[in-house]
């Protein structure tokens, strides 16, 4: 059980973490909802109303796609593009697919190597972009469910107020949607961002996202 903890500490704790900040964010999300709803005339709602409501779903739905966004175009930009000096980029020798010899792939695969890259053909190529294929449709699934959420939500609020109910094509093309949208995604940008650059002057002892601290700013594709 010691073993499988410390394999797998990374994993275990930011899933709690997740967990967590559900948790709170239900309580507070429902606190909130609640005090709206009296100060308009309404009546409070349950806790696990809430946690099966609309509003709940789209204000998660609304931050995961903008993190499986942020993911899905860092992975793939950084076969393509590099920032020298940051361990979060590749040197300019090896930008782009890179060989089969980098790669492990063809007559360079292992004993240890995963079955489909060892398959070769369409297994090979798909396993090859799965993890950034698997965030995009993470991504792809929680904007579903942000505008599925979304339009309800919105919704509820128009009916409250004696008006029409919307389309869920109106509401994709609506303010309020694109307002929940970028305002998630330009602070994603912004951090991805933020952390590419200043890891080429800073240092964090021991951290795989930190160059040795002792490393010249130059210096590609390092970590300590």
């Amino acid at each position: 059980m010691k073993r499988f903890l410390r394999d797998n500490g990374l994993g275990l704790t930011f899933g709690l973490l997740c967990l967590a900040t559900l948790v709170g964010q239900a309580f507070a999300g429902n606190a909130d909802l609640n005090n709206r709803r009296l100060t308009d005339g309404g009546d409070p709602i349950g806790l696990w109303e809430y946690v099966m409501s609309s509003d709940y779903a789209v204000d998660v739905a609304e931050n995961w796609q903008s993190e499986y966004l942020q993911f899905f175009l860092f992975i793939f930009a950084t076969v393509w593009l590099m920032q020298r000096g940051s361990p979060e980029s590749k040197p300019a020798s090896r930008i782009g697919a890179e060989s089969d010899k980098d790669q492990l792939l063809g007559a360079h695969v292992k004993e240890q190597s995963p079955p489909w890259a060892k398959a070769g053909g369409w297994r090979t190529a798909l396993y090859s972009n799965s993890l950034g294929l698997v965030m995009l449709g993470l991504f792809v699934g929680s904007w579903l469910t942000q505008s599925i959420a979304g339009r309800s939500a919105y919704n509820n609020d128009r009916l409250n107020d004696f008006l029409d109910p919307i389309t869920w094509w109106d509401y994709v093309l609506s303010a309020d949607f694109w307002n929940r949208s970028l305002q998630n995604w330009q602070s994603e940008f912004l951090a991805i961002g933020s952390m590419v650059v200043l890891s080429v002057y800073l240092r964090q002892r021991g951290s795989p996202e930190s160059k040795p601290v002792g490393t010249p700013h130059t210096a590609t594709d390092e970590s300590g």
